[in-house]
């Protein structure tokens, strides 16, 4: 079979051609299938071109073991005929066949029968006590023989139907969401059959426990040790896993197909712990051919609280990506908010507008919106009197906050979500080859940083390092570290530190501090600074390792001797003054600050009860280190100085009064560039802007009202017409013609050639036609 579906330097290619997929997740099994012409019909005219379908197992599988995909017990579980219909309605097809599919499934899509006939598959965790959810030791010999057995009933239907075998199918995910149940219920998979694979994992580590250890109730001595070390463990084991699955889908027939892992992490409109996801999967994908991520993203509405959240998950798994593999979201948020069916949510029309624009700008090749299209949970064939005998846990009806709902109505989030894919769809051919362009600084990964979701409960070794780490790491206290940056106008991406760190390829590196961090990564730090790096730390100094043993190899090269801490109170107001480069600014209040002694350098910030430094500008070898062991708040003025200080200015910058203006640039080899400007914050905003200190959109300003967002070109071809810039977006292009909107009604478009545009002045033409367009929202401009 020809490999017609690949990637290659960040892009996607089906038949060597860039694409950018914009999909929706359409579960043909909660639909008559009288109802899936009418939803993929729903689905084209939203402006998608590919569809994602889980493929559950506890669906297609009946009472008496055999599996039907073919539809001869109901016709709805005829799979080969959906991705016809699919591929007939012109759709690229991403099929996600489990064995885990989650999706609010009972058992999480797996059969009844594996737990009833394998209760040795079933994990018991920390004290011996059961598993409060439907999980599995993924590598229990029982669950592996009949997950190959399902893959041997479900993948030659979606073989067949390969890309290259002339079908729709141009990706698979193995399994779903791996791990994340054990995690977010701190309960390990701790079968028998896991741990003597855990003890022969430790012995090929030369790490020691006490031969009597139980491992399910460690002693305080090792409980610290053993989070770090059944993490590690455990991101492993995933790896072997996944590479079973693989093999199974591939003796079956699936090959020249991206194989997809789906990341987990986001909660309650954050991303703090999303990078636990990564740390734990990366092993099954990173650097490995054929292999791609795809994120969950559930972040609600984006704002200046959380913009940076999205933004930290895109850079941090790019950071452990190889230099093919793109970004990807399989499960990307779709929907009003209103999950439980309460009203106790609505999201704003512009959340799926801005967090869809957010993730171009940042490279994503691969969208699934999530939930698309509601459905029906129709009922287990064999009751298992559990009040409803459905297939999931939802009732009767399912997907009620999907852009289409479960009865085929358009809910209100439906017409924003297809505006925004008209604009995607616009500049697809010219994002689908883009990449993400950077200022010189990124922001420090440590993957090991989030080995704590399986901690110990009750322990106080434990209990020291989640204190410290949890809501830290990655984006400094706060978060204010990573939406200084964003906001403060820098285009940054992210590198895993633990891979090493190079001066020449990250001149500068922002990194959050904690107490606890690896030893090798507070090395790897100190050599970055002595052969020429230069490093902004915000937070504590590291001073013990991630098992909580002491380590100062970082403080130590920084020449920092520590002086105390002082912490604030409802009755004593820690405050900080500014001096050198810091200076003047007010005296203001913190939460707490770290107090040292510098053995060289200038002291920046200083804690006002003591006078004692907190801030620090410190001369370590070839390299530079900015130390502000504080919890400073988000004074943008302050950061940029800080940055500056560092040899480090964002390229791109702008005038709006109000913070919340992001400015991010995506480019091709050719050298046609989009800005994408994204106003997160509710406020209207008009301002220019200027790169490397000149103007852009020949000085003109851009009117972005609150929460709005353009995707404007700069040297764009379009239409057979070059866009010298325009300060409206494209939303239509076909030959010789280029359709703009701007929200404003007021814009500028300059065109290389003579062109024309219906009631629009020409304000100049000297090779460049540029065109005013006043109090007309979208206009067309042609060739003449």
């Amino acid at each position: 079979m020809v490999d017609t579906v690949h990637y290659q330097g960040k892009r996607i290619l089906v038949d060597e051609q860039e694409v950018l997929l914009l999909s929706g997740e359409v579960h043909y099994f909660r639909l008559a299938r009288a109802d899936w012409q009418d939803r993929l019909d729903k689905a084209k005219a939203a402006g998608l071109n590919t569809i994602a379908t889980y493929i559950p197992w506890l669906w297609h599988e009946l009472p008496d073991g055999t599996v039907d995909v073919t539809g001869r017990t109901r016709p709805e579980r005829d799979l080969g005929a959906f991705l016809d219909l699919c591929h007939g309605c012109g759709f690229h097809v991403i099929a996600r066949p489990g064995p885990f599919v989650m999706a609010e499934m009972k058992n999480e899509g797996l059969p009844y029968r594996l737990y009833r006939d394998h209760p040795e598959i079933v994990p018991t965790g920390w004290d011996g006590r059961p598993a409060p959810t439907r999980t599995v030791d993924y590598l229990a010999p029982a669950f592996l023989a009949a997950a190959r057995e399902w893959y041997r009933a479900v993948m030659p239907v979606i073989a067949e139907r390969l890309r290259g075998n002339g079908g729709p199918v141009i990706a698979v995910q193995l399994d779903n969401e791996v791990g994340m149940l054990a995690w977010v219920t701190n309960s390990p998979d701790l079968t028998d059959h896991l741990l003597s694979d855990f003890r022969g994992w430790l012995t090929k580590q030369g790490r020691e426990y006490p031969f009597i250890m139980d491992f399910r109730s460690p002693d305080e001595e090792h409980a610290a040790g053993l989070m770090r070390d059944l993490g590690e463990f455990m991101r492993d084991r995933f790896a072997r896993y996944f590479q079973e699955l693989r093999t199974y889908a591939e003796e079956s027939g699936v090959t020249g197909v991206p194989f997809v892992v789906n990341i987990h992490g986001t909660d309650g409109g954050k991303a703090e712990t999303f990078p636990i996801g990564i740390s734990q999967l990366m092993d099954s994908y990173s650097g490995v051919p054929g292999m791609l991520s795809g994120t969950d993203l559930y972040l609600g509405e984006l704002t200046v609280t959380n913009a940076a959240d999205l933004y930290l998950v895109n850079a941090f798994c790019d950071a452990v990506h190889d230099g093919d593999q793109p970004l990807t979201s399989m499960e990307f948020e779709a929907g009003t908010g209103d999950y439980g069916s309460d009203l106790s949510r609505q999201y704003d029309p512009s959340a799926v507008d801005l967090k869809t624009r957010m993730c171009l700008a940042q490279g994503n090749k691969l969208l699934n919106y999530y939930l698309f299209t509601g459905g029906v949970n129709p009922p287990l064939d064999e009751p298992v009197g559990d009040g409803n005998d459905r297939i999931a846990f939802t009732g009767e009806r399912h997907g009620f906050a999907a852009p289409v709902g479960p009865e085929g109505q358009l809910n209100p989030v439906y017409g924003p979500t297809k505006r925004v894919l008209r604009a995607a769809r616009a500049v697809a051919p010219v994002l689908a080859g883009m990449w993400e362009e950077h200022d010189e600084v990124a922001i420090g990964f440590v993957p090991d940083h989030y080995l704590t979701e399986y901690h110990y409960p009750g322990s106080a070794s434990v209990r020291s390092v989640l204190d410290d780490v949890v809501g830290t790491r990655g984006a400094g206290p706060r978060g204010i570290l990573a939406r200084a940056m964003l906001l403060g106008g820098f285009r940054f991406g992210a590198v895993n530190v633990q891979k090493g760190l190079d001066p020449a390829a990250t001149p500068v590196l922002a990194m959050a501090g904690t107490t606890h961090l690896p030893a090798e990564v507070q090395q790897t730090l100190a050599e970055y600074l002595t052969s020429g790096g230069r490093l902004l730390l915000a937070g504590r100094v590291p001073s013990r390792d991630m098992a909580g043993a002491p380590c100062t190899v970082l403080r130590d090269a920084l020449g920092l001797r520590p002086l105390g801490t002082v912490e604030g109170t409802h009755a004593f107001f820690a405050s900080v003054t500014a001096h050198g480069w810091a200076s003047p600014r007010p005296e203001t209040r913190v939460g707490w600050a770290e107090l040292y002694e510098p053995a060289a350098g200038d002291t920046v910030l200083r804690e006002l009860s003591t006078g004692h430094g907190c801030g620090f500008d410190v001369p370590m070898g070839a390299g530079r280190a900015v130390v502000l062991s504080t919890d400073y708040e988000c004074d943008l003025g302050l950061w940029r100085t800080a940055f500056s200080a560092l040899g480090a200015e964002p390229g791109l910058r702008h005038n709006a009064a109000v913070p919340g203006v992001i400015l991010l640039t995506t480019a091709d080899d050719q050298g046609a560039r989009i800005l994408h400007a994204l106003n997160v914050s509710g406020y209207d905003q008009r301002f220019t802007v200027t790169e490397a200190g000149l103007p852009l959109f020949g000085g003109e300003p851009l009117q972005l009202p609150g929460r709005r967002a353009l995707m404007l070109p700069l040297g764009v071809t379009a239409g057979g017409l070059r866009i010298a810039y325009a300060t409206a977006e494209i939303i239509a292009a076909e030959n010789g013609t280029v359709t703009f909107r701007a929200p404003s009604g007021d814009a500028v478009v300059a065109v290389d050639g003579d062109v024309t545009c219906p009631g629009a002045e020409t304000v100049a033409r000297n090779g460049v036609t540029v065109l005013r367009s006043r109090g007309t929202v979208e206009f067309t401009v042609r060739r003449n």
